[in-house]
């Protein structure tokens, strides 16, 4: 049973597919009607309108978005699912309704019920048009024969009939509107007044009530079940039916009974909590299915696929007897495949995509299932054709097909056979096959044994690896192995385990598939990208680009093996894909049909061409791939190319919008010129003071007449000559305050005096000429004041009120403007984007080290280069804000004068060297260099990648002083500031090649190591996880010179993790209180698995001793005693009296033979095999599974994964990552 979706609820009654969509309906006891999508496993809906207890009958329409249920309410209900409601009952059922069915033609619906009647109604009238009447107790299930005039019925009146209903389609099909007359006119009418539907056939043989009877779907034969506890088949013909066999092994009631729709098989399901499948031509039983404590109640199939549902007391069960995916394997052209048991080849090339017979494979042992799992081409030998096809059946075994390289004619190879759990090619001329004992064996092409060995670890299955190598898969891990060197090459682990691996054509990428994730690694198995899909993943195949074109069971997906990924279209029925090639998608579909289509690929290539900068593809495929606009400037954004963005969308708002988050300032002007809306402008304003572009925050604030904020500009730029125009404007407009706040900006008292005088603040403006002694202005004021005193509210100690001066200001012909982002115009020209270096997409050698060179910008000054400056007037008008008298005319409503036409800089054309830190980094660029040359982010952003970085805290320290490590200054001459000038270990500040200085090499990491050793001696164990952990934080800002440097580092590594652990069991034991002894017991015995040097486990070991033996676990006690007597901890005469000691426990514990406390640990077991979870400080069960940290090491329980690691304090536990890299490669 191959289980596709399983639900938990009530007792399911009643249960039907969907004839299209995904869908199926359950109805339970309790009344309700559940809606299951069982493609992805979740609950659509539900509909509660039934009362009165169970619903027994559910059936969906053919073609109409309808469905119909019918319950122990007496009703019969018909609902529309898109309005989600009931839209009409009908009513006339005396007794409870058993089964309801849509007729797959006419407007009909057939229901049985308890009331001892069938019925027949018309959904479009809404009326009964036929009872059928003859059972003499409950009538539990009637069905429509698919393609004749029959109706099925089974009664607990131990008979199954059968009625002719011909009469009934004659009177309800018209020709031309005049309904056609029966044949044979009319006979005598029944109690009920029809006619129409007449028994056929009795069928009687049960001897107990039957529950369920079904028609075959092309053959004249009728299969029931009763509470008899058999079930019997039935043939019939134009005048009589007649029983043919009878099946038995149920041992309780038959619940439901059918055919399968495609297979000669016969479905049953009982009460005796059992369903089983039985062989109609052998009319025997093949398989039986159980259940522990459900009893199970109705069964059905789909219409057009192989999806079998049951119902059972607590919920309901979607499942296949069989795999449908075909056997296939491209190679080149050539598709091989196996139809109808016969291996062909199809060339991919021609039309019609027909194939030619290669060879026959074994027969089924049994109608359930085809025995087929796999078939393999060798493409490692093109000279010839060599194909293995293995099979399920017998235990496990496989055919070899060796011929010629002729597909142009029908040929029958002969096979060679053998047992095997698993085969695949490895060679030219040899493949491996996994043997019943877990040993590989290697063949030659002539089925004999050339060699024997023992796999690495315990293998499930085996795949191929490319020439001389082969994937060993074991549970959830998949190992690649060198047959020829003897090793294993690297490993990688897929949730849920590997089913399927697909090579690309070169071999350069594979793709491991489980149920619902894939994993995209290189011929190495480096790793590069992995993802999730909650829908089924069914198939893939790589395309030329090196792009994984995949299908789930509903949409046709890609992924670059950057871990980009999208959908390229949706699928109406699953497809497995075989081949993807030049833009063709082919595959084969579940009938074993080989197909051929164009694939849209716009979308992928020009994702791949934007991350290999090939920006004129970019251009390419922008133009001309109808890609959907905001998914792509989405995806631009995202990846950093803002400016790409803006070269193709045309909506002027999103220009605007998109150049405004970016800082494209001179598009985002081009753009609100074109708007010309005070929010735009609003907004442009904010973004050009935000990058210091004065120019166009100066234009925008004309445009919107913002004055106030015109005048402030002005006053933090230094431009008083434009502030006193101001004044001169805020004058001629009448706006007094603007007047005044400008005459304060620009340290002008007497025309404030003579603003607060013309206003009537006479005794303001008279204290302000007394204080700033205005002589002048004092005597005309003061004869206004009327002898009225100010001299008293001036204060003693006053200072005068001078406004601010700019720290610079802007010489003659510097605009002041900061550096802008280069022109959007450039972006597609020859550029440095095209001289740039595309990084290398994975699968070549520099993938570990690739970095993504960012947008350029032009160096100082260089923007004030391009072809086309701003021209700000454009449209403004006359008027020269820019210098000269400022002529406003009189009309002071008019819009402002506009800004005159910028001045351009014209600077020289000057490129800059390389810095040092830049010449480094080119040369080499791990985290330390990084960290050296002060590019924090980035180096964090790296370690992300390689050590699945999640708490960057502990790195701040580090970083800085690594960082300062490299910095020196250099004082220059007075009022010039100090010249930085970085610490080099190799080369000079002129040479091409150079390396900074690494604060942290392997030198003072093993000082440090050294260090918490004698504190660890010393007993200080906080103070020895303190310098471990700050140890373990300055390994990945180390590097090494070499390989022996490089394992040096690894195993301090190895060592600081096993001491942090065994820091953190100490300190943990040490804060326990003494009523937890068992617990104390426990982390004593943990530390004694720690991986400690010879003087620190000896004392463990001690410790472990006597702690067990105080608290009266002797046999605990005794197994550390006898590891202190056996061990090898140094000279027996310095641990004289602690092996002393030992041997006195030893022989008291023997004596004493007992535990008092129950602890979790085992001292029977293997320390070597001990595993610890760093999180809960518990054990780790052999066989069970763990995850680690990707830095250090650390193991965990399941339950840990996404969490930060204790241990290491740095990185995310499980966490898929590149690994660690001390030395470039």
């Amino acid at each position: 049973m191959l289980v596709k979706c399983e639900t938990k609820s009530n007792r399911v009654k009643g249960v039907s597919f969907h004839p299209k969509l995904s869908w199926i309906l359950a109805s339970l006891h309790n009344g309700t009607i559940q809606l299951w999508d069982y493609r992805i496993g979740s609950l659509i809906d539900k509909f509660e309108e039934h009362e009165g207890g169970p619903v027994r009958g559910i059936c969906f329409h053919l073609t109409q978005p309808l469905f119909v249920s019918g319950g122990d309410d007496y009703k019969i209900k018909v609902w529309n699912y898109k309005l989600r409601r009931c839209i009409f009952t009908l009513l006339g059922h005396l007794d409870y309704i058993r089964t309801v069915e849509f007729h797959d033609e006419y407007p009909w619906i057939l229901s049985a019920s308890d009331d001892q009647t069938i019925r027949i109604w018309n959904w479009q009238s809404r009326s009964c048009i036929a009872v059928l009447t003859g059972h003499n107790h409950y009538v539990m299930c009637a069905h429509f024969h698919p393609k004749e005039d029959l109706v099925v019925s089974a009664s607990l009146d131990q008979t199954v009939r059968v009625w002719d209903t011909s009469g009934l389609r004659d009177k309800t099909v018209s020709i031309g509107g005049i309904p056609v007359p029966a044949p044979g006119g009319k006979s005598a009418q029944d109690v009920f007044g029809t006619s129409d539907a007449v028994v056929k056939y009795v069928l009687e043989g049960h001897d107990r009530g039957v529950n369920w009877a079904s028609f075959h779907p092309t053959l004249p034969l009728i299969v029931s079940g009763a509470d008899d506890r058999l079930i019997k088949l039935w043939r019939m013909n134009d005048s009589k039916a007649w029983e043919v066999d009878t099946l038995r092994g149920h041992f309780n009631n038959v619940s439901c009974v059918m055919f399968h729709p495609k297979k000669e098989l016969i479905l049953s399901n009982s009460e005796d909590r059992t369903i089983r499948v039985w062989d109609v031509t052998k009319r025997t039983g093949i398989h039986t299915f159980r259940r522990e404590n459900d009893r199970f109640w109705i069964i059905t199939a789909h219409r057009s696929s192989n999806l079998i549902a049951v119902g059972h007391d607590a919920g309901m069960v979607v499942f296949k007897l069989d795999c449908e995916r075909p056997l296939t394997m491209a190679h080149g052209n050539n598709l091989f495949v196996v139809q109808d048991r016969e291996v062909q080849v199809v060339d991919l090339e021609k039309q019609g995509l027909k194939g030619n017979q290669l060879a026959s494979c074994r027969r089924s042992t049994n109608a359930m299932t085809s025995g087929l799992k796999s078939l393999q081409h060798n493409t490692l030998n093109p000279s010839e054709i060599n194909i293995l096809v293995y099979y399920t059946q017998d235990g496990g075994c496989y055919d070899l097909f060796v011929g010629a390289n002729n597909n142009s004619a029908d040929t029958s190879l002969s096979p060679k056979q053998g047992a095997a759990q698993a085969v695949a090619f490895t060679a030219r001329n040899r493949f491996a096959v996994l043997q019943q004992g877990g040993s590989i064996g290697i063949y030659n092409l002539q089925n004999e044994l050339s060699k024997k060995f023992e796999p690495p670890v315990t293998t499930d299955y085996i795949f191929p690896g490319g020439n001389n190598r082969l994937l060993l898969k074991s549970e959830e891990k998949v190992v690649m192995y060198d047959l020829t060197a003897r090793k294993t090459v690297d490993e990688v682990s897929v949730a849920g385990g590997v089913r399927y691996v697909v090579w690309s054509a070169n071999g350069a990428y594979v793709a491991f598939m489980s149920k619902h994730n894939v994993l995209l690694a290189g011929k190495n198995l480096e790793y590069y990208h992995s993802f999730h899909e909650n829908i089924r993943v069914k198939s893939g195949a790589w395309d030329e680009n090196g792009v994984f074109v995949y299908a789930t069971l509903s949409h046709v997906k890609y992924c670059l093996p950057n871990g980009d990924s999208g959908i390229i279209h949706s699928l109406a029925n699953p497809i497995y894909i075989v081949r993807v090639h030049k833009q063709n998608l082919y595959y084969i579909d579940r009938e074993q049909k080989v197909g051929r289509q164009r694939l849209n690929c716009s979308e992928y290539l020009f994702k791949l061409a934007l991350h290999k900068r090939n920006f004129n593809d970019v251009k390419l495929w922008i133009t001309n791939g109808r890609l959907c606009g905001n998914a792509v400037i989405g995806y631009l954004k995202q990846k950093g190319f803002p400016e790409v963005a803006l070269h193709f969308v045309e909506d002027q708002q999103t220009r605007f919008n998109l150049a405004l988050e970016y800082g494209h300032i001179e598009e985002a002007m081009t753009a609100a010129q074109e708007l010309d809306d005070h929010t735009c402008w609003t907004r442009l304003g904010l973004e050009a003071l935000r990058q210091g572009n004065q120019q166009i925050v100066e234009m925008v604030y004309q445009k919107t007449k913002n004055f106030d904020a015109l005048s402030f500009l002005y006053l933090i730029t230094g431009n008083l000559g434009k502030l006193k125009k101001m004044l001169k404007i805020a004058e001629m407009r009448g706006d007094v305050m603007c007047r005044f706040n400008n005459a304060l900006m620009l340290g002008m008292v007497e025309e404030r005096v003579k603003i607060m005088a013309e206003m009537g603040q006479v005794p303001l403006a008279a204290l302000t000429a007394r204080t700033h002694n205005l002589t002048d202005y004092m005597e005309k004021l003061e004869e206004q004041l009327q002898g009225n005193d100010i001299l008293a509210h001036i204060p003693n100690k006053t200072l005068l009120l001078i406004p601010p001066t700019p720290l610079c200001r802007p010489s003659s012909g510097d605009s002041g403007n900061w550096p802008l982002l280069m022109s959007t115009k450039k972006i597609f020209e020859k550029s440095s984007f095209e001289a740039a270096a595309p990084p290398p997409m994975p699968g070549s050698e520099a993938f570990l080290d690739a970095e993504e060179t960012p947008e350029d910008t032009e160096a100082a000054g260089g923007w004030g280069d391009e072809d086309e400056g701003l021209n700000l007037a454009g449209d403004m008008g006359g008027g020269d804000w820019g210098g000269g008298d400022l002529d406003l005319g009189l009309d002071l409503g008019a819009d402002l004068p506009p800004v005159p036409d910028v001045v351009q800089d014209k600077g020289l054309n000057l490129t800059m060297g390389d810095s040092c830190q830049a010449k480094w980094l080119k040369k080499r660029k791990l985290p330390c260099d990084l960290v050296a040359a002060g590019e924090f982010e980035e180096a964090l952003g790296l370690l992300k990648r390689r050590l699945g970085l999640m708490n960057a805290d502990p790195l701040e320290p580090i970083f800085k002083e690594a960082y300062w490590a490299t910095c020196t200054s250099l004082p220059g001459m007075p009022q010039v500031p100090s010249i930085q000038w970085p610490l080099l270990s190799e080369g000079s500040v002129k040479s091409r090649e150079l390396s900074p200085m690494i604060l942290f090499t392997p030198q003072v990491i093993l000082e440090r190591v050294k260090e918490a050793h004698k504190l660890t001696t010393a007993g200080k164990f906080n103070d020895a996880l303190a310098i471990f952990r700050a140890a373990l934080h300055s390994i990945p800002i180390s590097t090494a010179a070499d390989s022996r440097e490089e394992q040096q580092l690894t195993d301090m590594i190895d060592m600081c993790r096993e001491y942090i652990t065994f820091a953190r069991l100490q300190v943990t034991a040490k804060s326990l209180t003494p009523d937890k002894a068992a617990r104390n017991i426990e982390l004593n015995a943990y530390l004694t698995c720690c991986k400690l040097q010879p003087v620190h486990q000896l004392l463990t070991l001690r410790g472990a001793m006597i702690t067990a033996y105080k608290a009266e676990n002797f046999v605990t006690a005794a197994s550390f005693a006898k590891r202190l007597i056996q061990g090898n901890f140094g000279p027996p005469e310095k641990n004289k009296d602690v092996l002393t000691q030992a041997r006195q426990v030893a022989q008291i514990c023997e004596q004493k033979g007992t535990d008092k406390h129950q602890v979790n640990f085992d001292p029977k077991a293997s320390v070597d095999d001990f595993k610890l979870c760093a999180g809960s400080l518990t054990p780790i069960d052999p066989g069970q599974p763990f995850v680690k940290s990707p830095y250090c090491g650390a193991m965990y329980h399941p339950s840990f994964k996404g969490k930060l690691c204790d241990t290491d304090q740095l990185s995310e536990i499980g966490a898929n990552t590149l690994g660690l890299q001390l030395r470039p490669i």
